[in-house]
């Protein structure tokens, strides 16, 4: 009787064993479950906080197509996975190598790299980098890898706060399009010191660049859809010793604030300003329109803006184009010796224009500058408009 009595006991408790594995076993399911769609669908997000040594943070975002890791060796850190960084604290470099969109929020970073780029952007969908507070960078690189910030992706800056960087080479240098929305920027280059490829855009932000060739640059020369310069707002304490800005195809400013010390302010195949204040002291030419590029004619055309040009002694020109000046409204305040230099038509169709004190009523052509002069066939109106008959590339 107690024989059965006990194996009736051992069932029951066996019986109670097996249900509470198989319950056990369908909450891991659900759990895994679960946890399998977060990650399908999250948004990779790391907070690295970069302040203590050995230290090695790893971020995995797992996706239905793709499994990436960024991983910190405490001073190097290595992105390749796509998604929202928030750094702070000391690095030596900072790597992105993804074929998605990444944003780095940088907050209270110092990165200083002796051998490369402090960052290293060498694949990206898009790279934003947000900053706030205040952010130091420098770098000891070399002519291929040639920004202190160095993107092979389109890069676009924004935030409200400070990024101090200094460079042996390029500043900031996209290699795609570069797109700056706010910021204070304090710049220091042995060459240029911000540098886009195909595009240069800025709308906002507070800019102090010292550079030993041109302040701010857009560089293609192969495509004459790209290689512009377009700046709507922001204020610019520029110092080169080339050009405080140049573009290859059109540089286009219609707001902002300039203080330019260089050889040459403005250059571009066309240059075309629409407001802005504008002051420009220079050695060589103020405003150039040179044949950069196969877009047209070079011209220069003004359509508003207060702009004060203080040119240096010898053969230098105030406004200098090898094709068309138009004048057609705005300020224009010349001290010079030779105030307009232009290859092809110059009309002054409104607006203010001072020359040494003196207002005119027409431009004078001093045709004094030097360099090449004319340019390929084609014509550049004054709407901005191209009428192309052929002709090779100039630079």
């Amino acid at each position: 009787m107690d024989e059965m009595k006990n194996k009736n006991v051992k069932k029951i408790v066996l019986g109670i064993i097996a249900t509470a594995i198989v319950i056990g076993i369908a909450v891991c399911f659900v759990i895994a479950y679960n946890n399998t769609k977060v990650l399908n669908n999250q948004t990779n997000t790391a907070v690295i906080n970069n302040n203590t040594s050995n230290t090695e943070v790893t971020t995995s975002t797992n996706t239905s197509s793709s499994s990436s890791t960024s991983k910190s060796d405490s001073k190097n850190l290595n992105i390749t996975a796509g998604g929202s960084y928030d750094l702070s604290g000391e690095y030596e470099s900072i790597t992105i190598n993804t074929n998605n969109e990444v944003t780095l929020n940088l907050n209270g970073v110092t990165i200083s790299n002796s051998n490369g780029p402090a960052i290293n952007i060498e694949e990206a969908k898009t790279v934003t980098i947000v900053l706030s507070g205040t952010n130091k960078v420098t770098a000891t690189t070399t002519e291929d890898l040639d920004g202190a910030i160095y993107s092979k992706a389109d890069l676009v800056f924004e935030g409200t706060g400070t990024l101090e960087v200094k460079s042996n080479y390029d500043g900031i240098v996209s290699k795609d399009t570069l797109v700056i929305k706010n910021g204070t920027y304090t710049i220091n280059s042995s060459d240029d010191g911000i540098r886009g490829k195909d595009s240069v855009e800025i709308s906002a932000g507070n800019f102090t660049i010292n550079a030993g060739g041109d302040g701010i640059k857009a560089s293609n020369d192969e495509d004459t859809s790209l290689g512009y310069v377009t700046i709507t707002g922001g204020t610019f304490n520029i110092t080169a010793k080339s050009d405080g800005i140049q573009a290859i195809t059109k540089a286009t400013i219609s707001g902002g604030t300039f203080n330019i010390t260089s050889a040459e302010g403005i250059e571009a195949t066309y240059v075309k300003i629409d407001d802005g204040t504008i002051n420009i002291s220079a050695s060589d030419d103020g405003i150039n329109g040179s044949q950069k590029s196969n877009i047209g004619t070079p011209t220069i055309e003004i359509n508003g803006g207060k702009i004060t040009i203080k040119m240096g002694q010898g053969d230098t020109d105030a406004i200098d184009v090898n094709g068309n000046l138009y004048i057609n409204g705005g300020t224009v305040d010349i001290t010079g010796n030779s105030p307009f230099d232009y290859d092809g038509e110059g009309k002054l169709n409104g607006g203010t224009v001072i020359v040494n004190g003196t207002e005119i009523t027409s431009l004078t052509n001093q045709m004094m500058g030097g360099g090449m002069k004319g340019g390929m066939p084609g014509q550049m109106n004054q709407d901005g408009g191209m009428q192309m008959n052929g002709g090779k590339r100039g630079r």
